[in-house]
């Protein structure tokens, strides 16, 4: 009797398998002879998702059943992240037991859906509360709490990232400088930035990788690098490093499709934007598994859209942004759909700047008045066209309208801490310090209301409310900063702005911040009092009152050039002992001396008159009656006897 193949698990216990392609020929030997074989569905499920097959394990979990599903929910929720089926797959993880294995899908799954607090949390407890079990686990939180907070940075959450500055740990490793640099770019710290794209790169020429794994992870910190470059006007040192880069060997199609814009933008030669537009719209779209973040689909249709603009595709644009728009309400602070309305503007007014193009953007108010991004960019045209006064006229009309509609909503784009920075801007520009203070006042007060903190806007407003002589502006500013110093105390300027602000109601209150101040003597040691007394005060004038004059300033540095004077021009036969022609100043026709060339020219002289009477004008006035008296009212000019003969026109 021939002797039966053994089993899946008597062959695992026996052998010791490290290709995975023998362990699922194991497991589908197995299945081929019991198919309910709950063991080697399971083990065929592992091998698929070590062989990276994450399709097929898909494919095969719903095959199988719920009773694999339920057996290996973990492999199942992985097989599912790791497909791009992101809902499912949290679905499943959030009803396993919290191991640890599950906890690091769990917080994968909220990366990837862009729930960057969530994964956060996770990652610090188990970096901080757990005791690490696997190899090289400390390193790999550490790598992927860095890439959390550099997403909480890019959505302007921040205030939930505990480290704000990289570390000696973070220059270890190229994944955490990598990752600190990114968060860097996210803060508009493209120095620091640079910086640390440099050491990442380093520090991963260096490693143990592989050849091919090396030249895998060098490619995205280039691209990244290419961007940083960009931005800081490196054009030259980002072109050289643009011609290192080959889109093919860029893997991730997500990587490959920012390489393309950057390397567009990078050029210093002039461009064809037609053809700019036909490689950009040739670019592959990345598949589900590795789609691009939210911030970055939206900076790549706005780029898409900007080549629309330069091809002068103006009517596609504004079909496209019309119809992204009517699927989001206004108004928002969103910036995905706030540019979406500056692209329609912008189409709208075929790339026209100036007063052609407010010409043609005014007329959308009426349709979209609630419209942020429109609103910005109307007031953007009249700061270009130095009309600072209709800029204020319209967002003071926005306000009012957004202050008719009670809802949360509105009332949070009312008080946005973006349109009071433009709106306190546009005051500034004509020195209205008094409205300035009434509009920080207003927005401190309702975000104080609302719990939100907003240092930087209340810092502002305390500011302005100390530079009042009311007691109640200065009872404000005072609570402003109570509030600040209290939530930062190692924050100087809430701390110095709270003792002034109560330094002369209530100094007991504040003693005891008053000492850890700097003295005042440590402050003005460098200051020469007597020379400031002697320079006297400077009148500053306003920005409204300087001169708009568009010449350019004359340099100071240059002498004022001197007036030439030139000597005075004498006839030719000038004789300064004969006494001059008195009639040198009269025409030559009516000095007495004139005497007109030819016969025609002798009756024509002897006809003029030179001022005096004519006879036969006194012929053609009947200037008396028979009796000689004249009559007042009775001189008429007396028609000719002779009939006048017209020349009758040719038919």
């Amino acid at each position: 009797m021939a002797t039966g193949v053994p089993a899946l698990s008597t062959l695992l216990k026996k052998t010791t398998i490290v290709d995975h392609h023998e362990v699922l020929s194991a497991a589908n030997g197995e299945l081929q002879r019991s198919k309910g074989d709950i063991n080697a569905q399971r083990t065929k499920a592992v091998a698929l998702l070590q062989l990276d097959r994450y399709d097929e394990a898909v494919h095969f979990f719903e095959e199988a059943g719920n009773a694999l599903k339920k057996a290996a929910q973990l492999e199942h929720a992985y097989a599912l992240y790791k497909s791009g089926n992101l809902e499912k797959a949290q679905d499943i993880v959030q009803g396993i037991d919290e191991n640890r294995g599950a906890l690091h899908l769990k917080a994968q799954t909220h990366y990837r859906l862009e729930e960057f607090s969530q994964a956060a949390t996770i990652y610090r407890s188990l970096l901080e509360f757990h005791q690490v079990a696997v190899e090289n686990e400390e390193n790999d939180l550490r790598i992927n709490g860095s890439a959390t907070d550099a997403q909480l940075e890019w959505k302007k959450q921040g205030e939930l990232v505990h480290k704000k500055k990289a570390t000696r740990e973070d220059l270890e490793a190229f994944e955490t400088a990598y990752n600190a640099a990114c968060a860097c770019i996210a803060r508009s710290e493209f120095s620091q930035a640079e910086f640390l794209l440099k050491k990442a790169n380093d520090l991963c020429s260096l490693s143990d990788l592989s050849e091919d794994l090396k030249s895998d992870e060098l490619l995205p910190i280039k691209v990244q690098q290419l961007y940083v470059l960009n931005t800081l006007g490196q054009k030259e040192e980002a072109e050289r490093l643009a011609s290192d880069i080959t889109l093919k060997e860029i893997k991730e199609l997500s990587t490959r499709q920012i390489a393309q814009i950057n390397k567009l933008t990078a050029s210093t030669k002039p461009y064809n934007p037609y053809l700019s537009h036909r490689i950009v719209q040739s670019t592959l779209s990345p598949p589900k598994s590795d789609r691009l973040f939210e911030f970055q689909k939206s900076l790549t249709l706005q780029n898409e859209l900007a080549f629309d603009l330069l091809s002068s595709k103006f009517t596609g644009v504004i079909n496209t942004t019309a119809t992204f728009l009517s699927a989001h309400t206004s108004p928002t602070t969103q910036p995905n759909v706030n540019i979406q309305s500056v692209i329609n503007a912008a189409a709208h007014a075929q790339n026209q700047l100036g007063k052609l193009g407010l010409t043609s953007i005014l007329p959308l108010i009426e349709k979209r008045p609630n419209d942020v991004g429109l609103i910005l960019t109307i007031l953007q045209l009249y700061v270009l066209t130095n009309n600072h006064g209709s800029a204020i006229t319209l967002l003071k009309t926005f306000f009012k309208h957004l202050g008719l509609w009670p809802s949360a909503v509105d009332q949070d784009v009312r008080f946005a801490p973006g349109l009071i920075a433009v709106m306190v801007s546009l005051y500034s520009i004509q020195g209205r310090k008094s409205h300035i203070r009434t509009e920080l006042a207003k927005a401190a007060s309702y975000w104080r209301h609302k719990s939100k903190n907003l240092p930087d806007l209340f810092r502002a407003a305390g500011l302005a409310l100390l530079d009042s002589t009311s007691s109640d502006d200065c009872a404000g500013a005072g609570e402003i900063f109570e509030t600040l110093h209290y939530q930062d105390p190692k924050d100087k300027l809430s701390a110095a702005g709270y003792v002034a602000a109560y330094a002369t109601t209530n100094l007991t209150k504040v003693e005891s911040t008053l000492e850890h101040l700097s003295p005042i003597t440590r402050l003005t040691a460098g200051i020469d009092v007597d020379a400031l007394e002697a320079a006297g005060v400077p009148n500053v004038p306003t920005a409204a009152a300087q001169n708009t004059s568009k010449k350019r300033a004359a340099d100071g540095s240059t002498k004022p050039t001197k007036k030439r004077i030139r000597k005075s021009k004498l006839p030719k036969e000038f004789d300064p002992n004969k006494a001059p022609d008195p009639e040198r100043w009269l025409p030559l026709r009516d000095r007495s001396s004139y005497r007109p060339k030819g016969k025609k020219g002798k009756q024509k002289a002897q006809a003029l008159t030179q001022g005096g009477v004519s006879d036969k004008g006194a012929e053609s006035l009947n200037i008396a009656n028979s009796d000689g008296v004249s009559k007042p009212g009775s001189t008429v000019v007396s028609a000719s006897s002779k009939p006048s003969k017209k020349k009758k026109s040719k038919k």
